[in-house]
């Protein structure tokens, strides 16, 4: 067994593995030549946060997926280098809108230098990702427009909050479906259709991406209040400051509205306050983490993640299908 990339899949085949690891060793030397600028303050804040590194799990899904057609299709390095892009530029927006601090356990670019040039080095990002796609052919050039504007559109959910009478979980869930899965589902949907595989291959690939990418955030909104800073390059409890409400918070809300314990209306009164208080924030994430609707976060990622791997059902036995199903096991693992 060899475990492969940062996010840790595991791999049992050594043809595989090969593969894997020669895509993206190429998609790491493409993220850094699509970054380059001859502007050098431009070239210095556009490869920030490439050379800080990261998971890469939106490429690797793509060359696993790709694994079920040609993996040496011309389009498959430069579709995961899209992906990429399109997500790191993304991260330096949101890092704007959340004030963070720290990103891939180094400054983020807006604390840095400063909001401007994060979300000026983002939109360069955007426009060489758009680039680079352009050559994949129009089909390729509409799949990320659309996730695109899925993306932005779940964005602005999360920015306007859910309607009166909205349920705020479904509300949260379609933020995420359009913020997280929709780049994640275009993984899986660029590896097999630039790879050659066949419609219904595409099909399924798209769609465990889309539930792969729900899991993989819900883990991370789980992580937001639970995770070591050290080890996900993350500043724990950042939602919590820019008072977005995650899985967890949102079920406690309704469970405190709901005939909750003084407890629970004790913590809700304690999230609705100025969390900027280091003392307070640490007390609300203290009580977020003793309290049984994180356990209900974790359960909701585990039941998309377990949905991921129903997906690959009729794909064929191959090793690759092994690794995807590793990936949903991967996902899982970061809620513990």
């Amino acid at each position: 067994m060899t475990v492969v990339g940062p996010f840790g899949v595991s791999v049992r085949d050594q043809a595989l593995e090969a593969d894997l690891q020669t895509g993206l060793t190429a998609v790491e030397a493409g993220l850094v030549e699509a970054t380059k600028s001859d502007v050098p303050f431009l070239n210095d804040t556009a490869q920030h946060l490439v050379r800080a590194g990261g998971k890469r799990f939106r490429p690797l899904l793509v060359m696993l997926a790709a694994q079920f057609g040609d993996p040496h299709a011309p389009g498959v390095v430069p579709s995961a280098v899209v992906v990429e892009l399109t997500h790191l530029a993304t991260l330096y927006h949101d890092d704007v809108m959340d004030e963070a601090e720290v990103r891939r356990g180094v400054p983020s670019a807006n604390a840095r230098w400063d909001n401007s040039v994060a979300v000026l080095t983002g939109d360069f990002l955007f426009s060489r990702a758009s680039g680079i796609v352009a050559g994949l052919g129009p089909d390729a050039v509409r799949i990320q427009a659309e996730a695109f504007e899925r993306l932005v559109t779940g964005q602005i959910l999360e920015t306007a909050g859910p309607r009166p009478g909205d349920d705020p979980v479904d509300h949260h869930l379609e933020v995420i479906a359009g913020k997280t899965g929709s780049l994640i589902a275009v993984s899986g949907r660029f590896g097999a259709l630039l790879s050659g595989a066949d419609e219904a291959t595409v099909h399924i690939l798209t769609q465990f991406g889309e539930r792969i990418g729900m899991a993989f955030q819900l883990a991370d909104d789980v992580l937001d209040i639970t995770g070591d800073p050290h080890e996900s390059g993350k500043t724990p409890g950042t939602d919590l400051r820019e008072g977005i409400d995650t899985l967890t918070v949102l079920r406690l809300r309704q469970q405190a509205a709901e005939g909750g314990s003084p407890q629970d209306r004790e913590l809700v009164a304690l999230l609705d306050s100025d969390l900027s208080d280091d003392a307070r924030h640490a007390e609300a994430l203290a009580g977020l983490r003793a309290h049984p609707t994180l356990a209900s976060a974790r359960a909701d990622a585990l039941r998309y993640a377990a949905s991921a791997r129903e997906a690959l059902a009729p794909l064929p036995d191959i090793p690759a299908k092994a690794a995807l199903a590793g990936l949903c096991d991967a996902v899982a693992d970061r809620t513990v």
